[in-house]
């Protein structure tokens, strides 16, 4: 039968077959000539909601949304270390209950960080 590495290989074939239609298909359908290209300036012109954008069509983003983002994503990331931890406490003992102080530890200055920097102050 097939084993670990056989599976993985499979996965990856499909994963790689996957990949290459994704991307040659609509090169050959464009090369029969099913997709058709037809160039117009209208295409090319910004709106938005069907109407011409008036000023500028890019906006800059303030800063802060992707420090939010970025602390959503750690303390998501740290409740899924949580889960199978909390899980499996009794056999993991003190080793467990250090290294997960550790990475708590590690957390917990990260966020010190982000609010000495005044990221969680919303302007």
């Amino acid at each position: 039968m097939l084993g670990n590495f056989g599976y993985i290989g499979i996965f990856l074939i499909a994963a790689i077959g996957f990949a290459a239609t994704t991307i040659l298909l609509p090169v050959t359908l464009r090369f029969l000539g099913i997709v058709p290209k037809k160039p117009n300036p209208t295409k090319y012109t910004t709106y938005e909601c069907g109407m011409e954008t008036v000023g500028k069509s890019q906006v800059q983003f303030n800063f802060r949304y992707y420090f939010f983002a970025l602390l959503f994503v750690v303390f998501d990331i740290q409740v899924v270390f949580f889960y199978p931890w909390a899980v499996h406490f009794k056999q993991l003992r003190v080793f467990g209950l250090v290294e997960m102080l550790a990475f708590v530890l590690i957390v917990v200055v990260g966020f010190v960080y982000a609010w000495r920097k005044g990221v969680l102050q919303w302007k």
